[in-house]
């Protein structure tokens, strides 16, 4: 069954990417884009999505604070935080709040780690 993938990133440029690395990775997964936790927000209302990328440095709320959002409005979302920022302390924040942290800039195989990572908590492979 194919998964609904949110990419939330400030950066067209990241966002491009991630979904370029997605296509390579899972082209029958639905990918969702949003430039902003505000519009992310709006679109989890919307929406039911399995997996949520997130940028943790962006305008207004960071991925931390969207990571928590999310998780409210949906337990079972699986997460993760991208950062080149990889101060022990963000990492283990995005832990505190259920997130895996992934570096930018990030691989194909980081994500495809997380991605059957997260395949298998869910039951599928």
């Amino acid at each position: 069954m194919p998964f609904q993938v949110l990419i939330v990133d400030d950066s067209k440029l990241a966002r491009m990417a991630i979904t370029k690395a997605m296509n390579n990775l899972h082209p029958d997964w639905t990918r969702v884009e949003a430039p902003n936790a505000d519009d992310a927000i709006a679109l989890a209302r919307q929406q039911h999505f399995d997996i949520a990328l997130l940028d943790f440095n962006m305008p207004g709320r960071d991925g931390l604070e969207l990571a928590a959002e999310l998780r409210a409005l949906a337990p079972g979302i699986a997460l993760a935080i991208i950062s080149a920022n990889h101060q022990n302390e963000i990492v283990n924040q995005a832990h505190d709040v259920g997130a895996i942290f992934l570096p930018k800039p990030l691989t194909e195989q980081a994500l495809g780690q997380f991605l059957t990572q997260v395949q298998q908590s869910k039951g599928q492979s």
